[in-house]
């Protein structure tokens, strides 16, 4: 039973003792799980970050990789100098003192990802693991007017709905953020009524500014802006922007020059939801379930889409 003093999300983690948070999207996205990291290792939890990688890994030393596709990134590791979120990221834990490693998922299919996340799982002795969206993407079951970025979360969350471990957990941060990707929130909204429905919700909260996360992950961000200048990021900087404070068509950097931004107090929020529950309303589930590569994982997504009698139309939220 949920209580109104405790947001559900926290409840379903309290017994877990050795936490994986990972960004489902890869790039920037495990950034957005900083807060709730933090939180966790601040109540005395082991967390361990992962992110699945864009980054050209050829440059690591041998004792860097955990297995193939599977890479352990530090503070030191070798890389390029220009676009490297998981060095960037083990670079600033190193200097406030926090676990100073992400390991990093190359970019795959389904199946290799998984087990790349089952040796990591048997290897730490995760007993939860926690897929982080920038963004709500990862919420499309497939039939909606447009699906966002879909390949690499939906490689993640397929990946970790067959994974041994006790707790699984979807938190998504930065509503709104996908509508530049064609992401209709209307169905969003409808999206986690169903899954509130179906019993897979866990509530809402938002980043509060003063609180160490809080304060921490906005050093993080602007950390991150400072040394990846040629590709800041465009959704924890909207975030960031949320948490604070900023509101409306606020820009922190060229990249988004030309665009209209609807910075807003909801992307601040955490939305947390069971992961089983999420997989299990993804329509298109078997159809990526046996893949190997990511390329595999646009065709068949493609695929699917394209045999859809119908989509759901796009429709604005009332005001």
């Amino acid at each position: 039973m949920f209580t109104l003093q405790t947001p559900p999300l926290f409840s379903v983690l309290d017994q877990a003792e050795r936490v994986l948070i990972a960004g489902a999207g890869g790039g920037f996205d495990v950034y957005a799980g900083l807060p709730l990291a933090i939180a966790l290792t601040d109540a005395g939890k082991q967390v361990h970050l992962g992110s699945l990688t864009f980054s050209s890994l050829d440059h690591l030393e041998l004792e860097d990789w955990v297995a193939p596709g599977l890479a352990h990134v530090t503070a030191r590791s070798c890389g390029s100098e220009h676009y490297f979120p998981e060095r960037t990221l083990a670079r600033w834990m190193t200097s406030q003192d926090l676990p100073p490693q992400v390991y990093a998922f190359e970019r795959s299919g389904v199946r290799p990802l998984r087990r790349s996340y089952q040796l990591l799982v048997d290897r730490l002795g995760i007993d939860a693991v926690v897929l982080v969206d920038g963004g709500t993407d990862i919420l499309m079951r497939g039939d909606e007017a447009g699906l966002g970025t879909p390949e690499e979360d939906m490689a993640s969350l397929v990946a970790a709905a067959g994974l041994d471990v006790s707790v699984k957990v979807v938190v998504c941060a930065g509503f709104g953020i996908d509508a530049h990707h064609g992401v209709c929130h209307a169905h969003v909204l409808e999206n986690i009524a169903a899954l509130d429905a179906g019993g897979s919700y866990l509530g809402a909260f938002s980043i509060p500014r003063t609180s160490r996360p809080g304060t921490l992950y906005l050093d993080a961000v602007d950390h991150a802006h400072l040394h990846t200048p040629r590709h800041p990021s465009i959704v924890n900087g909207q975030i960031a922007a949320a948490i604070a404070g900023e509101f409306g068509n606020a820009h922190f950097t060229t990249r988004t020059s030309g665009s209209e931004l609807f910075i807003n107090p909801l992307m601040a929020l955490y939305f947390a939801f069971a992961l089983d529950g999420v997989a299990d309303r993804l329509l298109y589930r078997r159809h990526i379930e046996d893949t190997d590569t990511a390329f595999q994982i646009g065709l068949a997504i493609e695929t699917f889409r394209e045999g859809l009698d119908q989509r759901r139309p796009h429709q604005p939220i009332p005001h």
